[in-house]
């Protein structure tokens, strides 16, 4: 399959990896500094890719390459939407780094262009892929935890000014946000996804404590009220000293109690069900080694969007996916303006709608 990749800052690396793993025809890169191309191919373990066009001009280079069935972008956040709505009105799949945008109206136009187009659309939640997250997905389809009582996910992460420093738009509320959308957006996906997908209303609040530097908030909590009337609580901050602690989901059922964490959400650390399985034992002993927080998903992910192009289906993290964890992280920033609980469905609030909540 014939493949281009937007984009090739630190997570690119991930891509090129899953690339590769996958045995996708890497067409070309594009990004605005070459000098990105050397250092990804590199962290990513390659010299290079033999053939591949290295480009500065995405849309001078998919012109060039009508050949393109599949984009991968992972250029700052403020610039995925623009993009994939270009890939998608060429017809060409595309899989998004997360956030799949900065507004619910570009998410909304996103899902809608996808389905008027016949286009795929996947966006990065690779943590669902994580073989722990697989397990407890498992469990939940399969109801061994009767009704579902709460959930809650921990990210207790450390972000300094050397991360910050590395590109001049994060913390940014036009191109990335805070630790919500940035850092905690993964683990926002998995709560959302487990307890029911339904949320009716979201009550969040937001601070600047450490990073005076940035505009966008370095601590987050919220409540999420579902409409099966589970409850879930969300944490997360780039604050932790001296190191990222955790990425910690629980989900809590009459029958049930799983606890998943490590750094990433890739342990199993608590598994109890009233009736137990044989495979019970094995599963409680899961933990799973990853070379970052960005886990191992991006090869699956990426192989099962190649298997969502090639058999028409629905790829297992799509387009609505990412625009449901976006939904969260609005609304929590709506909260936090607006000081009240907010409604879903969530309509016409984007980040850059947070400008001056920090005093700058």
């Amino acid at each position: 399959m014939k493949y281009a990749l937007i984009g090739c800052g630190r997570i690119a690396v991930n891509h090129i990896k899953a690339v590769a793993n996958n045995n996708l025809d890497l067409i070309a890169v594009c990004d605005i500094d070459p000098s990105k191309f050397d250092t990804m191919f590199e962290k990513a373990g390659f010299g290079d890719f033999p053939g591949t066009e290295r480009c500065s001009d995405y849309s001078a280079m998919l012109d060039a390459h009508p050949e393109i069935e599949l984009v991968g972008i992972a250029t700052e956040s403020g610039e995925h939407a623009k993009i994939a709505l270009d890939c998608i009105e060429r017809g060409i799949n595309v899989i998004i780094e997360k956030p799949m945008a900065m507004s619910m109206q570009d998410a909304d136009l996103i899902v809608e262009r996808s389905h008027e187009k016949g286009v795929k659309v996947s966006v990065c939640h690779q943590n669902r892929f994580n073989l722990a997250i697989q397990k407890l997905r498992e469990a939940l389809d399969g109801g061994r935890f009767g009704t579902i009582s709460h959930g809650s996910i921990n990210v207790r992460w450390n972000r300094g000014k050397s991360y910050y420093d590395q590109a001049p738009w994060r913390g940014t509320w036009e191109q990335d946000g805070g630790t919500l959308m940035n850092q905690c957006i993964h683990g926002i996906d998995l709560l959302r996804w487990m307890l029911g997908n339904e949320v009716e209303e979201v009550y969040g609040a937001t601070r600047q404590r450490f990073h005076d530097y940035l505009e966008a908030e370095d601590v987050g909590v919220a409540v999420l009220k579902f409409k099966n009337g589970a409850v879930g609580t969300i944490e997360g901050t780039a604050n932790v000293y001296p190191k990222n602690l955790e990425e910690t989901l629980y989900v809590f059922g009459e029958t049930g109690t799983v606890k998943v964490g490590g750094t990433s959400t890739n342990n199993i650390d608590v598994w109890d069900f009233a009736e137990e399985t044989g495979a019970d034992a094995e599963t409680k002993r899961l933990h799973e080694v990853t070379s970052n927080v960005y886990g191992n998903g991006h090869t699956a992910l990426y192989a099962d969007m190649i298997d969502a192009i090639k058999n028409d289906r629905a790829p297992y993290v799509d387009a609505i996916a990412g625009r449901n964890a976006l939904e969260i992280v609005l609304a929590i920033y709506k909260s936090q303006k607006t000081d009240e609980p907010v409604k879903l469905p969530l309509q016409n609030f984007a980040s850059i709608d947070m400008a001056g909540e920090f005093g700058k």
